[in-house]
């Protein structure tokens, strides 16, 4: 394990929370999420095997929480074969380093996220101008800079293989960030978004706090290409999903997400895109 490890200087906990955190839910039985204040982690495995895989590293200062949460559906001293990164925001890596000194276990993510991984180049600047509430308003205090997990994080292999995840392929879902993937699984048609798409208004506090559930585009005040956005968002709705677990809000199924993921695509523009903002590009096909 590379021990030169390192969080960027702006690293600190975000006072943001929501009546779903601390809440955990089988969706299938192999497939786990629990809310991490406003954020989504996700354990992919049958826990009769203790053999799974951890998507995601939740908000700053959440190691113990992730590690009881683990122990608690796989048992005591339980750790994962591997992490799998659906990309590098602050709140899906906010507990990553001590996650890899706890359990050494390699982490993976995408070839065009590494940057941002490796302490090597900081995310954009939050957009806080974009039209929504309070969480927008407070984006440009979120963190930015890169984090340094060193050999830890290695980039996944090119032909969408997910490691220890044979069923799973990865699926390359940009817009949000360029190196963001979603997994997806035939067999059954699960999907694990990330945050290529939302189920709640990421960008109002109201909705944040009380969940309330609709389709929406990726959080928009950190949302930097909006057309990759979109096509991200067409390419998912082509897989016809039959369960999808986003990195905020609740999962989606059934006739339900089929019907929202095509109005999502249909209207795009008006649901996802902002009305202004400094990524905002009204060239959008």
């Amino acid at each position: 394990m590379d021990m030169n490890m390192s969080y960027g200087s702006d690293y600190r906990v975000i006072p943001v929370t929501s009546i779903g955190n601390g809440i955990g839910k089988e969706v299938l039985p192999d497939l786990y999420y629990y809310t991490i204040r406003i954020v989504n982690i996700c354990l992919v495995g049958n826990p009769k095997t203790n053999d799974f895989v951890l998507i995601d590293a939740g908000m700053p200062e959440s190691s113990d929480e992730i590690i009881s949460v683990v122990e608690e559906r796989f048992g005591a001293n339980s750790r994962p074969k591997a992490i799998i990164l659906t990309h590098g925001h602050f709140d899906h890596v906010g507990a990553i380093i001590e996650l890899i000194k706890h359990w050494d276990v390699p982490v993976y993510a995408h070839e065009l996220e590494m940057p941002f991984l490796t302490g090597k180049r900081s995310y954009p600047e939050p957009d806080s101008t974009v039209e929504g509430g309070m969480v927008a308003k407070m984006s440009p205090l979120f963190p930015i800079e890169p984090i340094n997990l060193g050999d830890n994080v290695k980039a996944l292999p090119p032909d969408g293989k997910v490691p220890h995840l044979p069923d799973f392929k990865w699926v390359h879902t940009p817009g949000h960030t360029p190196g963001h993937i979603s997994l997806f699984r035939e067999t059954d048609r699960a999907l694990i978004v990330g945050d290529a798409f939302v189920t709640v208004k990421q960008e109002y506090l109201y909705k944040v706090l009380t969940q309330e559930q609709e389709i929406s585009g990726p959080p928009r005040y950190l949302t930097t290409d909006w057309q990759a956005a979109k096509e991200s968002v067409v390419k998912l709705e082509k897989l016809n999903p039959t369960v999808a677990i986003t990195g905020h809000g609740l999962p989606l199924q059934g006739q339900l997400l089929t019907d929202s993921l095509r109005k999502l695509v249909d209207e795009f523009e008006q649901i996802a895109v902002p009305d202004h903002g400094k990524y905002v590009n009204k060239n959008i096909n």
